[in-house]
């Protein structure tokens, strides 16, 4: 690229993630209250602005777009979104076009976006006990996730879950998250659980649980290896010698990692954060 985009600490940007709506179809208990305020339409990007948006930093050298919420699959007609967008993945000027998803609407919208060019998706699950799935993410069917997730497979698109590491509500599902992507084929994140967002009552602190602890508790059932592999985000790597699966750790709190980070941030209504 003639014109780079170098922000002033002199990384270069290449990764836009983009929220497409700050509507979600869960209310999980670290991310929302359950009776949010969500924001007039009017305020809200149309799907046209991100396109044109998303396509100008693709022109400036953007190889990766990743779209999110709120819950991204639950705007209407945002297919016509990613059909647009696909087209940087035909001209060979974007690399990659990602969907970070509750997973609640992948039932009905794998197979076309894997052959819209999607290959590969995150879906966020911090259990997989239905009646904990039900006590965290308030309006959530666990079924319906694990149908979505069938349906991603059977449309051949890669899926790594997403796993908030919450203390006294999953740090005893640990092992089973473990087993469970290992024998899915999926690749597992461990997430720390971060303190942003409109809550309500929920006390997040307690909630909060380091990854050090979430490690130490692995190593005592696994064997976990180091690796060289990377997504583009900021998650680290080890492999599972029992299992062959891969898990990722992103620590925003215990180790700050934005000296490395590739990315810029646009919110549904137009703001960009570095």
């Amino acid at each position: 690229m003639d014109n780079p985009l170098i922000d002033p600490h002199g990384r270069t940007v290449n990764y836009l993630r983009v929220s497409v709506t700050d509507r979600c179809d869960f209310r999980c208990v670290y991310c929302m209250s359950e009776d949010m305020t969500f924001l007039p339409k009017q305020e809200v990007l149309t799907l046209e602005e991100i396109e044109r948006i998303c396509s100008a930093f693709v022109s400036r050298g953007v190889t990766k777009l990743r779209m999110t919420g709120g819950e991204p699959l639950v705007r209407r007609n945002v297919m016509s979104l990613f059909r647009k967008l696909s087209r940087h993945l035909e001209s060979g000027d974007l690399k990659e076009l990602t969907v970070t998803t509750n997973g609640s609407q992948l039932n009905r919208f794998a197979e076309e976006l894997s052959d819209i060019g999607v290959k590969r998706i995150n879906v966020s699950l911090d259990t997989l006990d239905d009646e904990k799935f039900s006590s965290i993410t308030r309006w959530g069917r666990l079924e319906d996730v694990k149908a979505g997730l069938e349906a991603a497979k059977r449309a051949n698109i890669a899926i790594k879950i997403n796993a908030v590491a919450l203390r006294d509500v999953n740090d005893n599902e640990f092992d089973e998250l473990v087993r469970w992507c290992g024998d899915e084929g999926f690749d597992l994140t461990f997430i720390e659980v971060m303190p942003m967002g409109e809550i309500g009552d929920s006390a997040r602190l307690d909630q909060y649980m380091p990854l050090s602890m979430v490690r130490a508790k692995l190593n005592e059932t696994w064997t976990l290896e180091e690796i060289d592999y990377q997504t583009g985000g900021p998650a680290r790597y080890v492999k599972v010698k029992e299992t062959g699966g891969r898990i990722g750790f992103i620590t925003p709190l215990t180790h700050n990692f934005c000296e490395s980070c590739n990315r810029v941030r646009l919110t549904c209504t137009g703001m960009l954060y570095m």
